[in-house]
């Protein structure tokens, strides 16, 4: 499986959803780093099952074991090991579900892929439990990253067709971010916060999920990092962050939205403020050739509907051959948007200080 990625900064996932544990290897990292695992839980307790009506009722502490990396709270230059261990998982939940595929889960295509070597329980590999140890080694990241004045923080900025306030990069704060990461619901407005949750509750009883966008910006990285045509950020970024299950799109910027304005509208005019190169707008989103320009970076994600849902749904036997009902039993998040604010977040921090590792910028 193609379960690693980077370049000087090389980051594999290995393990199930409900085998005995799941974890990482981070290679390359600087050492001398300080690494604070206290920090590090409270990054991972954002992502963690069980913290409200809008996920899934498993519980996972999601403590992380090193096993090797760290010598005296610093990176030692081996590479660093970490593992989670699964203390909630319920395989029997998923026994029916060996020769009828779920709809918009991979169990076909991986069975396919595997010929039917691979785990089924909880979605095996193909889990968004495999975003936990992407979240404890872009943990890792984040931490490094802030030492050296860069900043990285999301919110949910669409859910259930509900809005938060948009945010506007030129005035965005690292303290406005941290402020968001500390909500239940990682949004600027808390009473949109709260729509959103009544949203989800609905969808909840009628035996259904819904989906969200997430908005994730990056502050105080340097102009000067990325290449053309197919090692620019954001190449490397939508890779990683494509990574993480149910992430259906990623734009940059304005995005999308930039096929409806002219090139007067879309292009942000070059200033000097204070000696240095700026844009007076944000529309390009920080990056512009694949190269970063010294602006915010900002990159937004759709998440699809979770789609594990209680509702009926037709499906294929492939034992029998016939279409058969299936009602899916188990524990599932009626929205996964929110808990993958810090997983984008984390993949976001891992891709830039692979960047700054790269040996023609050396700015570590």
């Amino acid at each position: 499986m193609s379960s690693e990625f980077g370049k000087n900064l090389r980051i594999s996932i290995f393990g199930e959803s409900h085998g005995a544990a799941i974890g990482v290897v981070v290679d390359g990292l600087p050492v001398g780093e300080t690494v604070d695992l206290d920090a590090l839980a409270a990054f991972l307790a954002r992502r963690a099952p069980g913290r409200n009506a809008m996920s899934t009722a498993r519980k996972e502490t999601d403590a992380v074991r090193v096993l090797s990396g760290l010598y005296q709270g610093k990176t030692s230059g081996a590479p660093l090991c970490m593992v989670i261990e699964n203390r909630n998982a319920h395989s029997n939940d998923y026994e029916r579900l060996r020769h009828i595929p779920r709809p918009a889960h991979a169990d076909y295509s991986a069975s396919v892929r595997y010929h039917g070597f691979s785990d089924p329980n909880g979605g095996g590999h193909f889990s968004g439990r495999l975003t936990a140890p992407l979240c404890a080694a872009g943990g890792v990241c984040l931490q490094i990253l802030n030492r050296k004045g860069i900043a990285i923080g999301g919110h949910l900025s669409r859910c259930a067709g509900v809005d938060d306030a948009p945010i506007d990069s030129l005035r965005l704060t690292a303290e406005e971010l941290a402020a968001v990461a500390q909500r239940p619901i990682p949004v600027l407005d808390e009473n949109a916060g709260m729509r959103m949750q009544a949203a989800v509750q609905a969808a909840k009883e009628q035996g259904d999920s819904v989906g969200g966008v997430i908005e994730v910006f990056g502050l105080g990285i340097p102009a000067g990092l990325g290449s053309p045509m197919f090692g620019g950020v954001e190449n490397r970024l939508a890779q990683a962050v494509f990574g993480i299950p149910a992430i259906r799109g990623v734009e940059f910027g304005a995005g999308f939205g930039a096929a409806d304005l002219r090139g007067s509208q879309n292009n942000d005019a070059f200033v000097l403020q204070e000696g240095i190169v700026r844009t007076k707008t944000n529309r390009h989103g920080g990056v512009l050739g694949g190269i970063t320009t010294g602006m915010p970076l900002v990159m937004r994600a759709a998440v699809k509907p979770t789609p594990s849902i209680a509702q009926e749904q037709k499906t294929l036997d492939r034992q029998t051959g016939e279409q058969t009902a299936l009602c899916i039993a188990g524990r599932h998040d009626p929205c996964i948007a929110q808990r993958a604010v810090p997983c984008v977040e984390a993949a976001v921090a891992a891709v830039l200080l692979d960047l700054m590792l790269d040996g023609e910028y050396a700015r570590l």
